[in-house]
């Protein structure tokens, strides 16, 4: 096939195929070839899109974990286009994550770790999320509270509760990730649960649970205790 993706057939195009069969019909190659939209005078975008995908093991959740600098070892992949594929595998997971409408119920672990695994699981740092809940136990929001390095992350015990106060949450769930793969809970882990469960207790609020999530793997400290 001609390098050239403008000398292929129109059918074979991936932004006509798009048009034409729908974003179905196209393989992970051709929509990585939209988004970094050239090639160079080698090779094609589709080309171009298969190395990165050779890069990641042909896997797009290996893809989704790489950083500008691993993406651009790729040639033809500049900065602009590494930080586009980045910006599409993060829409992704907030996708996955994103609740769906009317907010659910949360009715135990499972539940929590089906919508956060996405957004946690795959990371290489620790984040840690608050879930706020009403009085049904059903989702009414959830942000990242603090972000960290590679084994610690900050959670600000005042913050928390205060912020749960302002959205007047009956109850609260802590969710963060262990980038080191085990989803045991540490001696901070542990102290901390129990600090803010106490906190939050003053003014009404319920801790929920705690998950630690650890790659497709959790640890529930309500399912635990």
């Amino acid at each position: 096939m001609n390098k050239n993706i403008k000398e292929w057939r129109e059918e074979d195009r991936p932004r006509e195929k798009m048009l034409s069969k729908g974003c179905a019909s196209l393989t992970a190659a051709e929509l990585i070839a939209i988004l970094i939209r050239s090639g160079s005078i080698e090779k094609s975008a589709v080309d171009t899109a298969r190395e990165v995908l050779g890069l990641a093991g042909d896997r797009l959740g290996n893809l989704a974990r790489m950083n500008p600098e691993q993406l651009q070892k790729v040639s033809g992949i500049g900065q602009a286009k590494a930080l586009s594929i980045m910006a599409a595998a993060e829409l992704g997971r907030r996708i996955a994550a994103e609740p769906a409408e009317p907010m659910p119920a949360i009715k135990d672990s499972k539940a929590i770790a089906a919508m956060m695994i996405p957004l946690l699981g795959g990371l290489q740092h620790e984040e840690c999320w608050v879930l706020y809940l009403n009085r049904a136990n059903r989702l009414t929001g959830k942000e990242c509270i603090s972000k960290g390095g590679i084994s610690a992350t900050v959670m600000d015990i005042k913050m928390i509760v205060r912020r749960a106060v302002d959205r007047l949450a009956s109850g609260i769930i802590l969710v963060h990730n262990h980038p080191s793969g085990n989803c045991l809970p540490g001696r901070n882990d542990i102290e901390e649960t129990a600090a803010l469960r106490e906190a939050a207790a003053y003014f009404d609020i319920s801790l929920v649970d705690h998950l630690i999530i650890a790659g497709n793997k959790y640890y529930s400290f309500s399912d635990e205790i």
